[in-house]
This record gives C-alpha cells, structure tokens and sequence, in this order.
C-alpha cells in the first residue's frame, strides 16, 4: 500500500475521531451531528414542534380523563406508606390494601362534609360581603370627595367601584367552588386509586420479568417513587399546617368561615408564592367588608407571617433547595397547567412540575432539564 494511501486513511480516520469528540461536546437537546444541514434541522424542529403540539392538544381533550387519573395518583402516593407499614407487619395483602382503602375512605368523606358545610354556608353570605364592601367603598369615595383637593377629579362616575368589587366576588366565589370541585373529584377517583395500590404490590416482580435482573434499572425506578413520594408527603404535610395555622388565625381574629380559609389556604400552598397571595386575597376582602382596615392589615400580616415560616423556613428544611423551581418555572407551570385543565390544572401545576423534575433528575440525557427547572444561584452538581 502506498504511503499516499496511508496518510488519506489516516487522515479519514481522524476527521471520523474529531466528529465523535466534537458530538461528545454538544449539548444534550441536539440532535444528530451526522447530519446537520439546514435543511435536516429545520425538518426535526418542525417535527418536534408538531409533536408538541399534538401533546399538549391531546392533554386538553383528555382533560375529564387525566385530571381524575391524575388525583389517583397522588391519593395512591399518599396512601402507600401505609399499606407498605402494614405489609411490613405481616398483614396478608388483601386486608392491607383493604384497610388502606378504607382510611382513605374515612378521611375524604370527613374532610368533604366539612367543606360541603363550610362553602355552601359562605356562598350564601358572599352576596352580602360584597353589598358590605360597596357600601364602605362609597363611604371613602364620599370622605375623600370632602376635601378640596379631591373635589375635582373625583366623581361617583369616575369612580365607580362596583364592576371592580363584582370581579373580586366572583373571584372569592370561583375560588371556593374551585376547591368545592376539586374535593368532589377526589371521590371519583378512589376507584382508580385502588387499582394503582394493588399494583405497587407486584410491580418489582413485573419489573424483574420484563426488563430481567438489571440492579441498575430497578434501583432508578425505586429512586423515582420515593423522591416522588417523599415530595409529595411533605408538602402535603406542610400544606394542611399552613391551612391549620389559617384557621386558627381567621378565627381568632373573628372572621367567618375560617374553615374555608383553611382549605383554600391547605389547596394553593402546593402552589409557591403565587397561592400564598392568592389566598390571602379573599380572606382580606371578607375581613375588611366584617370589620374594616384594621383588622383586614392583621390578616395580611398573619398571612404573610405564616407564608414565610412555612414556605421559607419548615418547607425547605424538610425537602431541600434541591426539591424547589425557579420563580419563572413555577410562573409558567401555572400559566401553562392553567390554560391546560382551568383551576384544577392550577393546583396541580407545580407538584406535576415537581415530579416531573425529579424524573429528569434520575435520566441522565435530562439532567439539563431539571437544572434549568430548578432554582437559581449555587449549580446543582450532583443531581443523580
């Protein structure tokens, strides 16, 4: 063989090697660098652009579908570790699951007759709350018209406040029923739930068969539930403190329905920094329309004092920064997951988001997503 042969194998052979080390270092969203024309690119991004959007139309025309599924699973996650404490002490499997059923059972039968009792009380009085805060509204307008400062521009035409006192009732009274619904889907979805418990109880086995012994796969899947049970335990957890801390509060205070409060504050807890505002709104609005500024400012500071113990001190002690989302991230899991599945899809945008981080986590091609998801400042290096 010639030596002119020699140098263009060789040669070949090192563009082939520079290709492999340069498509080692180009991130993990490419694509294929084998083929990198415009051409190929803009057809995959057209592609992937067109799949999305498949997805994200078949999640809304699934919607009456997946919500209850997805409830189930979160009632199945918070469920599970009791029927694992039970099969632990060697309770047979039938009357584990049987008993775990039937606590679940128990407990959203006790907390949807409370809620029942509390809203339709409230949605009764709403109408009066708002004639109460028209009538202090006009009262304010009239005392600030007395000075001669104001007398210019301010004019009950100008001012008037009852389109804008309307939203904020419909708001208070959407609210409310949103989380009226939201307890009424739980019970739907017990049967679901029961399904899904029963197969955590051989899903190793299923595992083992389908994939074979492969430590590797089964140690990554048992990494994903319990990061995501655990998750979801403790805001759940923090979630129903925050909503016991509310009601307290509302009803030292004197101001009605302080069960309501606590369940619309225990619903958008799992909803940072957005829902603690958002629960604060109606709660301020009826304590003001009761008593008047005073005691309106103490609700918002008790608000926000329980916010930033619970969601700034107890919650990330308990989780970790690593758990969290970056503001932008939970902001855009609420826009998107809203306009997805309404109120429900609220609620549930961030632990959805959550969970699904905690799932890329665990892929290594994906770690990248779940830095960007994540919270900004000190990297998280070590994600696995």
């Amino acid at each position: 063989m010639s030596e002119g042969t020699i140098a263009v194998k060789e040669d070949v052979a090192g563009v082939e090697r520079v290709s492999e080390t340069e498509a080692q270092d180009l991130p993990p969203w490419s694509g294929d660098s084998r083929d990198s024309s415009p051409a190929v690119l803009g057809g995959r991004l057209l592609f992937r652009l067109a799949a999305l959007v498949v997805i994200v139309a078949g999640l809304r025309a699934a919607e009456t579908i997946l919500i209850p599924m997805l409830l189930a699973v979160f009632l199945a996650v918070l469920s599970h570790p009791l029927l694992a404490a039970l099969l632990r002490r060697g309770v047979r499997p039938s009357l584990a699951m049987a008993a775990t059923v039937a606590a679940a059972i128990a407990v959203l039968t006790a907390f949807g007759l409370i809620i029942n009792g509390a809203v339709s009380g409230f949605l009764a009085a709403a109408p009066t709350y708002q004639n109460l805060l028209v009538a202090k509204a006009q009262s304010w307008l009239e005392a600030a018209r007395q000075h001669a400062v104001l007398s210019d521009w301010l004019s009950p035409e100008t001012f008037d406040l009852s389109p804008v006192l309307d939203l904020a009732g419909g708001i208070v009274g959407g609210t409310v029923r949103g989380v009226a619904s939201f307890v009424s889907l739980l019970f739907m979805t017990l049967v679901a739930m029961v399904f899904m418990l029963a197969e955590t109880l051989g899903l190793s086995s299923k595992l083992r068969t389908a994939f074979g012994e492969r430590p590797q796969l089964l140690l990554h899947v048992e990494s994903i539930t319990q990061s995501t049970q655990r998750y979801v335990a403790v805001k759940t957890f923090v979630s129903a403190l925050v909503g016991l801390a509310v009601g307290i509060l509302t009803a030292a205070l004197g101001i009605e329905f302080p069960v309501v409060w606590a369940v619309i504050a225990f619903f958008l807890h799992y909803i940072p920094t957005f829902g603690a505002f958002a629960a604060a709104v109606p709660t301020v609005l009826v304590a003001l329309a009761q008593h008047g500024w005073g005691r309106a400012f103490l609700v918002m500071l008790g608000y926000l004092v329980i916010g930033s113990i619970f969601g700034n001190i107890v919650e990330p002690a308990l989780l970790g920064r690593r758990v969290g989302l970056s503001p932008l991230a939970v902001l855009l899991s609420i826009v998107f997951w809203g306009w997805v599945w309404g109120p429900i899809g609220m609620i549930l945008s961030v632990p959805v988001t959550v969970i699904l981080k905690i799932a890329f986590e665990h892929t290594e091609r994906l770690k990248w997503f779940a830095v960007l998801l994540g919270p900004s400042g000190k990297p998280s290096a070590k994600l696995s």
